[in-house]
């Protein structure tokens, strides 16, 4: 059996995939992903026998991963490259752009024809365009919402680390931070939108969705687990990275 592995910064998630099994997604959270005890992994991923993962949480995690793995299973790490799937990476230097945002990107356009907005609501939020043609044209990377919102407790000494929510015009503290922070993430969603053209269609994942998609002006369409959507599309398109167990 394969799994794919989407190894984030706060979640593990992975799915089988033999190309009949339902499309059924684990996870297992945490805050701090490298702490993350192995062997709950290693119980789950036992029945592999080849594995294809996204790691962006570091070497630690991937080291992890790998030894969860069990013996004899071929596991690939998945990277971005100067074309894939039919994509072709506008990156300046293609290695460089994250597998996330890359196998999302790829997972987007196996769901939806034409010019895509594939933003992602995770640790951080992403906002990265795919053009009609198939061309990764780039993309943005801002702090995701809670990371907004703990920087501003971290780094004043009279702001709270707000817990309260969206307002018109807020007013309180706790409610003018979370609507700014949420506002912000749904601008730049919008904007960008606006750069690739009205006929961009926007796809809104992550675990922030939920808070940023009622602020959203623009059409939207929420698109979950793009990550292992655009791995099963890597695995399905014969690519082979290299062997790293």
């Amino acid at each position: 059996m394969r799994v794919l592995i989407d190894a984030g910064n706060s979640r593990v998630k992975w799915t089988w995939h033999d190309g009949v099994a339902p499309f059924t997604v684990r996870a297992v959270d945490s805050m701090d992903v490298a702490a993350m005890d192995a062997s709950a992994l290693a119980r789950a991923w036992r029945a592999a026998t080849s594995a294809s993962y996204a790691c962006v949480a570091g070497d630690g995690v991937d080291a992890m991963i790998r030894a969860a793995l069990p013996a004899g299973c071929a596991a690939h790490r998945v990277r971005a490259a100067r074309a894939c799937c039919g994509i072709t990476n506008f990156y300046a230097e293609p290695t460089q752009l994250g597998a996330d945002r890359w196998l999302a990107v790829i997972g987007a356009r196996a769901l939806h024809a034409g010019p895509l907005i594939v933003a992602t609501a995770g640790t951080a939020t992403t906002v990265d365009a795919l053009d009609a043609d198939d061309r990764f044209l780039g993309g943005y990377i801002l702090p995701g919402l809670q990371l907004m919102l703990e920087s501003l407790a971290r780094n004043t000494a009279g702001l709270p680390l707000a817990r309260g929510k969206v307002a018109q015009w807020p007013r309180n503290t706790d409610d003018a931070i979370h609507s700014a922070c949420v506002d912000a993430q749904a601008a730049l969603i919008e904007r960008a939108r606006e750069q690739l053209g009205d006929d961009a269609t926007v796809l809104l994942s992550g675990g922030a969705a939920g808070q940023i998609a009622p602020r959203l002006r623009c059409p939207f369409t929420v698109a979950d687990h793009l990550v292992l959507q655009g791995l099963i599309r890597f695995h399905e398109s014969g690519a082979a990275p290299d062997v790293v167990k």
